[in-house]
């Protein structure tokens, strides 16, 4: 079973920084387009950001030019660096393969806040 395990969420305050990383078991992993999503509090999960097997990446309005997905091949290792975090970017990350889903991982949590 393929296995998708989501890291280096935590606690930071509004305007801080994280990265997660997400290792995958996808086989042939740099053939497949990777992505991020997150649940908040009550709401339902929506996406993040899109890296493709080509680097091309794509962003939700909510958190382009503060995002950068990118994604290392020989690790099977997507991440997500987070710049410039608000209290709105709280939430529950998850990663998966957005053309064919996975079983989802447990996610890692992200809190911002003061």
């Amino acid at each position: 079973q393929v296995q998708l395990v989501e890291s280096g969420g935590g606690l930071v305050q509004p305007g801080g920084s994280l990265r997660l990383s997400c290792a995958t078991s996808v086989n042939r992993f740099s053939l497949y387009p990777m992505a991020w999503y997150r649940q908040a509090p009550g709401k339902q999960r929506e996406w993040v950001a899109t890296v493709t097997s080509a680097d091309n990446t794509a962003y939700t309005d909510f958190v382009k030019g503060r995002f950068t997905i990118s994604r290392d091949n020989a690790k099977n290792t997507v991440y997500l660096q987070m710049n410039s975090l608000k209290a709105e970017d709280t939430a529950v990350y998850y990663c998966n393969q957005p053309t064919h889903l996975l079983s989802w991982g447990q996610g890692t949590q992200v809190t911002v806040s003061s």
